[in-house]
Formats: C-alpha cells, structure tokens, sequence
C-alpha cells in the first residue's frame, strides 16, 4: 500500500511561492489581519497569500510576511463581463462596504464592465484625480432604463418592452448571468412598456421527467409567464405537450414539420466525434497534503493510510483518474495531463501559487479541487482565461461563475427529479415526516402543495386510522418518508407492509440516511416496499461496466468503489469534451454524455453550471438495487 502511495505522491508537481521582497511584522496583543492591511497599506489579501494560515486568525507574537514597497501603491481593478461587488470584495478580501466607499463617485450609475475601481484604501490625492476624471458610462440620454424589482425575469421585462432577451442581454452584458433586484437595465431608444410580447416563440415538446418549475428555469420565464402562454398548463405539466416558448432557450433545435422544436439533449458517444489534429492540455488539482506527510515515518503514513478519509478519497479519485487517462492514451487521445498537489484546509490553499508559477492560458480543462471554497478560488483565477473548472465532488454552490462546472447534482433537482416520477405514475403522495425534519417539511409544502401529510399521535407514533384515510385503492400510493429514528423507521415499514395487501403501496425517501443502515431494520422490509430513492449515480450493469471493474481490481487488488469510479467517469469525459472540434465549452452546452455510473448533462440555472443528470433507483425484491423506469 505505501509503495502504491509513494509511486502516486512521485507524480505531483510540487510548487514553491514566488520570492518577493518582504518585511516581517510581529503580532501585538489584540492584533487583526485588517488592522495589520491597514497599517502597510496593503489587503488582507496580500497578507493571506504569503501566510495563508493567517485565515485562520492571528495569534499574539506570531510573526507575518508583510510584502515590501507595495505601501502606497493603491491596488485597482478592472471590472470584467458578470463580475459583481460581492464577487470582486471576495477575490480582495475587502468588504462590499469597503469598496462602495472607495468608489462612491465611481459607482454612483452602478458597476460597469471595463471600469476601473480601488479595491484597496486609495491615498486623498487618488480620491480627489478619481472623482474629477472618472469616465461616465456610455449611455445614450435618450435610452429608457428599467429597475429590476424582485422575482422579475428577463423574458418579462424583453416582453415587457418589445424586446428579445438576446437584444436586452446585448444591451445589459451584466445580466448574461442573472438579474439582480434593484439594478438599472438600459433600453432600446423611444421603447414604451407594451403588455403585447414581441419575442420570438417556438415550439417544445415536454420531456419526461420536466416539472413546470424546471421549464421556467430552463427558458427564464416565470410560471405565470409560463401558463399565459400556454393555458393547457393549468390542468398540469404533462408529457408530450407542445408548449410555446421563448426562443432563447436552452436545448438543442431540431426540425418538425414547418416548426423548429426544443428536444431534450440525447445521450452522444463522444468519441466518434474526437479531432486529433491537435494538442490538448488537462490539469488536476488534487488535495494530497504532501507538505503534511512528507515527513512522517513509515508507521505514520500507514496509519494515516487507515484513519485520513480525506487522503483515501483523494487516491481513490486519483485511481480511477489514472485509469481513465490510460484509457485516453490507449484510444490515442492528443491529451497532456499535468497533476499538481493542491495543500489546502478549510480556510487555505496553494492554489493561486500553482497558477502564478505555472502557464494556465492555454489549459483546456482544470479538475479540482475538491473543496468548494477552494474551487471557487481557482475558477476566479483562472477566469481571466476563460478555462472551464470542473468540480468535482463538491454538493457545495456558491458563486455563480461563467467557468465553473459542478458534476453533482443538486439537492433540490434530484428531489424535484422524484416528485416528477411521482407525477409520471400518476401517483397519490402521502408523506410521513418527523416533526425535526422542518427543512423536508417545508419543501413539500412550499413545492408541492397537493401532497398528504400524514399525521402521528400524542405519543409520537403514526397514525394509523389516519394514514389508511390517505391511501387510494387502484392507484399508486408512494409514501415518502423522512424520519431520524431507527426504531420508527422499523415500525413504519411494518406499518407499511401490512398495509400492501391491502393497497398499491411504494416507499420513497429523500436519501439513503444514515438510519436507514442500522441493523434492526431488515433489509427485506425495504425490498418488499421496493423503497424509491434519487441519486446522482447509477447501477454499473452493462459489460463495459462490469469489465472496468475487474480491470481496476487487477490493477488496485481492490474493486472500485464510487470515489474511483467518479474519477474515471469525470477526467474521460472532461478529455472527450476537450477533443471536440467546438471544444468542451460547446460540448457540455450541448451533450449529454454517460459512463460507468455518472451521467453529465450541464446546464445553468442562475448563473450556476450543474449536473442536471439523476438517476431514480430502488430496492428490489430479489435484495438488488435496480433503476426505476
């Protein structure tokens, strides 16, 4: 096993920082980061990139790296398409308020691509040169302009003024993004508000699985938008509808007869479309922790090769990535594939090192790092290249960013994705959730109102009589349970059980919790109620699946587990997307790909770029775990 280690650690690249004129600064009593910047005259960004454990605080007479003759040279940025306050205050380390008050003539008409603003502390003189030079947006006197109020979209307000979204998009490159509440949106010249919508509709066909809240995510209209165009959406979303949409939606156009419909992306080898012609570049960034371990002895290591999950994640990862790249090599993949040891913890990473020390401009595609707050960073980073970041663990959101790429679902799509299959059965839901689980609850209630909830007695037990006054005869009854003791768990499911003789009954759950894997509840109880449950991963089943498996036992003496498989799935698919003519931007835009148990279908949503992939999996009776159809 430590020689498997040391042969993975012998291909990082290990990066030192940059050397730069410095001075030290020992911490006094009481002594911040800000209050530190603010005497150099220097962000706490500076001081954290040359003592990055000092995000974790200072401590009295610790001694910092202060960077030398950057005193009174005021540090200014350039802002670029989608950037906001918030996003530009998180690369500096600087607060929104900080910023607003550096540039408050700057900012006076809001923030505007291509401006130049102080993101550090600027000198009087600075203040004073700002204030009588800085350059007015140019904006037309004679535009209309429209104040984006909360809930709005941009299909509403392009309907509202005669507009296409492209042409307001065109006019307000901000808003490519995501609208914010209470910014100003330029017009074109003499529009007036019109109730009449002058954007161009087309045809789509509803797919399976869609619900009236994932059509107005995907075509950026509301619901009621949504409905006035299409009454029939009253009765419900249903499948094989043809309802009229926006034609700036996302999705691929294909033609039907004389009109242009949206279909849902279809599953593409992406192989059979590969271009060699050219060179290709891959980087990993992986959190090994080398500087952590490097030291240890070998009695050390094998420990921490038994307790560190966060180690084992990352070399099982790592195994299944070196597999794909072989894989890649064998088929003749133009690939070159860099690894670099990402040292990070909750608060710290070296990862703007690496990039300042390393050439990222002509890098197709970066995988990783694991953490959100740290691949937030490196997608910033790397933004001014435009290289896509794939996260590839991470369930965290944050920012939303044009290069950022989340492979895992989100909680609420793979929720939304069972409550679909609920609609698809035709299905009478009745839910039984404990009173703790508020945040499931509130879910239900707030998204789908038509649901039962079932009700439990003084004593905390269910309610019986209550619950078989829930349940219909001759239709599908799925009873979606969210509870946190094992022992009402045990009980419900042979509640459940005995009520199958009697109705059509189905057990679905948000996840498979912890206590649902103690071992008082027999696995036979959710078999026999062939408990439903979505997930971001499949069954591997298919010969090719099942072939990858005995391979990297052969190569691992061990069978792949999902971290493994994730690496594999995630590093050949981003190489296929990077090998295509369009290049992996295009791809992920337009295809829908699937591999030994992840699937990846990217689409935004707010800005944010996700996984829109799920699978609905359950327990048979046979004690396997199959996909529902």
């Amino acid at each position: 096993m430590i020689k498997r280690v040391v042969f993975l650690f012998s291909l990082i690249f290990l990066i030192a920082l940059p050397v730069q004129s410095q001075i030290k600064h020992v911490v006094a009593k009481g002594e911040t980061v800000f209050q530190i910047a603010k005497k150099y005259e220097i962000t706490p960004f500076d001081i954290y990139r040359l003592n990055p454990d000092a995000k974790n605080g200072v401590q009295e007479n610790t001694t910092l790296l202060i960077p030398k003759g950057t005193g009174s040279k005021t540090i200014t940025h350039v802002v670029e398409p989608k950037e906001t306050l918030f996003g530009i205050a998180k690369k500096y380390n600087v607060t929104v308020a900080d910023i607003e008050s550096w540039n408050k003539v700057a900012l006076q008409n809001g923030l505007k691509i291509g401006q130049q603003i102080f993101v550090s502390k600027p000198t009087a003189a600075e203040l004073n040169l700002a204030s009588t030079i800085v350059a007015k947006p140019k904006v037309n006197t004679n535009a209309t302009t429209h104040i984006v109020e909360a809930k709005e979209t941009k299909y509403g307000i392009a309907t509202r003024y005669g507009l296409t979204v492209t042409e307001l998009e065109q006019l307000n490159p901000q808003i490519i993004g995501g609208l914010n509440a209470g910014e100003t949106l330029i017009l074109k010249l003499g529009v007036v508000s019109k109730k009449v919508s002058s954007v161009t509709l087309v045809n789509y066909e509803v797919q399976p699985k869609e619900t009236m809240y994932s059509l107005s995510k995907k075509f950026d209209i509301s619901q009621g938008e949504l409905i006035t165009l299409n009454p029939d959406l009253q009765d419900g979303v249903k499948i094989g509808m043809i309802l009229k949409v926006p034609s700036n939606g996302t999705g691929t156009y294909v033609s039907k007869t004389k009109d242009s419909v949206l279909v849902a992306k279809s599953k593409t080898n992406l192989f059979a479309t590969v271009d060699k012609s050219k060179q290709r570049s891959l980087v990993l960034l992986l959190p090994f922790n080398m500087n952590k371990i490097e030291t240890d002895s070998l009695k050390t290591k094998t420990e921490q090769l038994k307790t560190n999950k966060f180690l084992n994640l990352t070399l099982d990862f790592y195994a299944g990535a070196l597999m794909a790249i072989d894989s890649a090599k064998t088929l003749g993949l133009p690939v070159n594939v860099k690894v670099y040891d990402v040292e990070s913890t909750k608060y710290s990473s070296n990862v703007a090192s690496i990039i300042s020390k390393n050439n990222f401009e002509n890098v197709d595609v970066v995988v990783g790092p694991f953490q959100n707050s740290v691949v937030e960073t490196t997608a910033q980073l790397l933004s001014k290249y435009n290289v896509p970041v794939i996260s590839p663990l991470s369930k965290e959101r944050g920012l939303p960013m044009n290069n950022l790429y989340y492979t895992v679902p989100s909680e609420d799509l793979l929720r939304t994705s069972m409550f679909n299959y609920f609609k698809f059965k035709n299905g009478n839901v009745v839910a039984v959730i404990s009173t703790k689980k508020t945040t499931s609850k509130d879910f239900i209630i707030a998204n789908y109102p038509e649901v039962k909830h079932a009700a439990f007695n003084d004593k905390g037990a269910l309610d019986v009589a209550s619950l078989k006054s829930q349940l219909v005869k001759g239709q599908k009854n799925f009873v979606l349970m969210d509870i946190e003791k094992a022992s009402s768990i045990l009980n419900i499911t042979n509640i459940l059980k005995g009520l199958q003789k009697e109705y059509d009954i189905q057990l679905a759950v948000f996840e498979l919790y912890d206590a649902l894997n103690f071992e008082e509840i027999p696995m036979k109880n959710l078999a026999e109620l062939k408990m439903l449950f979505p997930s971001a991963t499949k069954v591997a089943s298919t010969p090719e699946e099942v072939q990858f498996e005995k391979e990297f036992k052969k190569i691992n003496n061990i069978y792949p587990n999902a971290a493994a498989k994730k690496g594999f799935d995630v590093i050949f698919d981003a190489m296929l997307r990077i090998c295509q003519p369009d290049g992996f931007v295009k791809s992920a835009e337009t295809t829908r790909t699937e591999y030994i148990e992840n699937a990846f279908d990217y689409g935004s949503s707010n800005g944010l770029i996700s996984n829109n992939a799920t699978y609905l999996l359950y327990y048979d009776s046979d004690l396997t775990i199959k996909q529902a159809q």
